[in-house]
């Protein structure tokens, strides 16, 4: 794959002018990335500039604590792929995660899920689930995982770039491990090919070496706000 297309070219701070992210967009095209990643208030303006080209529009939703209601996060999920989001970053319910509420966060991604599958445009959104991983133990983290899987997203998520830690390569690996194993067990349950679950690693990926080994890790997608430098790092 193009090392250009690992990549989701991101903006998610407060206080970025639409002059800002209209600067990620002509990058984007610049440079062919995957994705263009923005709150959803932006949704609208990405997607208007990307017309007829292969870059995605992806949108954050529940960001970045994850700790709105279901139904918000439906409406919100709604609303971005009504505005031309072709992907959809949620935040996983963390403190459900905390109590060990497996049902409430399994619900609550299969929820989305199904506005990503079913919605009135009648387009289905590619859907990631940022588990915060900064906030987890191994264990939680391999549970959240797990839970992802089986409520249908499309991929795992390590961060928001919000909390107190980013992506490790750690994390990754242990991402990676995590949805191949569950992917494995439930073809095995079910008698079903199950799509394989990717993996995104975000926040603090600063530099071409430490994309690299997150790619290496088993990172299928990288977001980062630096990708212009990395990328120029990679072709010298």
């Amino acid at each position: 794959m193009d090392f250009n297309k690992y990549f989701d070219h991101t903006i998610l701070k407060a206080d970025a002018t639409s002059e800002d992210v209209n600067r990620i967009v002509r990058e984007a095209l610049q440079y062919n990335f995957a994705s263009v990643c923005v709150n959803s208030g932006r949704t609208k303006q990405v997607s208007s500039m990307l017309i007829n080209t292969d870059i995605d529009v992806c949108t954050v939703i529940g960001f970045p604590l994850g700790a709105m209601s279901t139904m918000a996060k439906k409406m919100e999920t709604l609303t971005a792929i009504e505005d031309g989001a072709t992907e959809i970053d949620m935040v996983i319910n963390v403190g459900a995660v905390k109590d060990g509420d497996w049902d409430l966060v399994i619900e609550d991604i299969a929820e989305v899920k199904e506005i990503c599958r079913n919605n009135t445009i009648g387009q289905e959104a590619i859907l990631k689930v940022i588990i915060e991983t900064c906030l987890l133990t191994d264990e939680e983290k391999v549970m959240a995982c797990e839970a992802a899987v089986e409520a249908g997203a499309d991929f795992v998520k390590t961060s928001t770039g919000f909390s107190n830690g980013g992506a490790t390569v750690e994390d990754v690996a242990l991402m990676r491990k995590t949805v191949d194993a569950k992917t494995t067990a439930l073809e095995k349950e079910t008698g079903k090919t199950w799509p394989r679950v990717k993996v995104k690693a975000s926040g603090g990926i600063r530099d071409y070496e430490t994309a690299k080994a997150m790619i290496d890790a088993g990172a299928d997608r990288l977001g980062t706000s630096a990708t212009i430098a990395i990328v120029q790092a990679a072709q010298k």
